[in-house]
């Protein structure tokens, strides 16, 4: 276990803190569910245990993105060996907001109690953002957020906090292992409200529950991607993620394949003794890129970066990193 810093302490005590305050009423939601759904006690005391037990956190990120230096995010793992906060990379595949007075820092300050803005408190101690692997999909828990990822070994998720859904909507539902009610009444909740969660369809709490007692041991994930872009448990992980003893296994897009990157993913995993797993990767046809996803633009802009047929994972990065390189290149960009 990583020694946690005061800030990082007192992060956690928090979350813990706030979501014991919201039990009792969890509590009673979860044994509302259960006598509707028909679901022992006991099967939901062991699906809670096994998840506490057996599932993982993952980080999901994309490799090739340039840092500020116009390293790759690959190479520069490679090179340290730590996965690092949106305050010392200034990357992020969400909000570029970490920096103080921004948007990433005024969610932390609200949401772990100022925790992270005490006296003393640095960059390389800000959390770490993930998302709990519960449904054990091959291209992870939240690939919105990178066409990789890496699972770290489920101890580490006793350093993390929780949101049900994106932290940066700062829900009511939150949590720790020490206090993980309010974030499993929200999973029931809408399990038993709308047959789904966590981009999972078709699924009943008997089943999740049921999945959760015997599918989070191990083995092989579930065997097709479930392109889940904003429904995910997400997972705050306080204290460095050392790659060598944090990480069990590497996931990456088959696209990377023969690629530089590739090879700086497999030097990872064989350099800090990760599994390496290939999924099935993302490829989208020129011709189906559509128009109202993230603006009309998107069907040009796939067609100048595509280097065949189809757009995929890999032809991003080398597209930003000429961005970088050449702004003038790309007006309006």
């Amino acid at each position: 276990m990583a020694e946690l810093s005061a800030s990082q302490a007192a992060a956690l005590a928090h979350i813990t803190s706030y979501a014991r305050t919201r039990a009792a009423d969890a509590r009673q939601a979860i044994a509302h569910i259960a006598r509707m759904c028909d679901v022992p006690r006991a099967a939901l005391d062991e699906a809670v245990a096994a998840v506490q037990a057996h599932a993982r956190v993952a980080l999901h990120f994309h490799p090739d993105r340039p840092d500020p230096e116009l390293k790759t995010v690959a190479e520069a793992l490679l090179d340290c060996g730590v996965y690092k906060s949106q305050f010392e990379t200034g990357l992020s595949n969400g909000s570029v907001s970490a920096f103080p007075g921004g948007e990433r820092d005024l969610w932390e300050k609200q949401i772990f109690g100022g925790a992270y803005n005490l006296p003393g408190s640095t960059d390389a101690q800000r959390p770490k953002y993930g998302a709990l692997d519960l449904m054990r999909h091959e291209d992870g828990p939240s690939p919105r957020f990178g066409s990789c990822h890496f699972l770290l070994k489920p101890a580490v998720a006793a350093r993390c906090t929780f949101t049900y859904l994106d932290s940066h909507q700062d829900p009511k539902e939150k949590g720790t292992y020490a206090a993980f009610d309010d974030v499993f009444a929200a999973l029931l909740g809408d399990v038993f409200l709308y047959d789904s969660a966590l981009g999972e369809a078709d699924l009943t709490v008997p089943k999740l529950v049921d999945h959760l007692r015997t599918g989070l041991r191990g083995g092989a994930p579930a065997p097709r991607p479930a392109r889940n872009l904003n429904h995910y448990i997400e997972a705050q992980v306080h204290g460095t993620v050392d790659l060598a003893r944090d990480a069990e296994a590497l996931v990456a897009d088959p696209s990377f394949r023969g690629t530089q990157t590739g090879g700086d993913l497999e030097q990872i995993a064989a350099r800090y003794g990760l599994a390496l797993r290939w999924h099935q990767g993302f490829a989208l046809p020129l011709a189906e890129v559509p128009r109202d996803f993230r603006g009309p633009t998107m069907p040009s802009l796939a067609r100048r970066i595509a280097t065949a047929a189809h757009v995929d994972a890999s032809m991003i990065g080398p597209a930003v990193m000429d961005l970088k390189k050449n702004p003038g290149a790309w007006p309006g960009s």
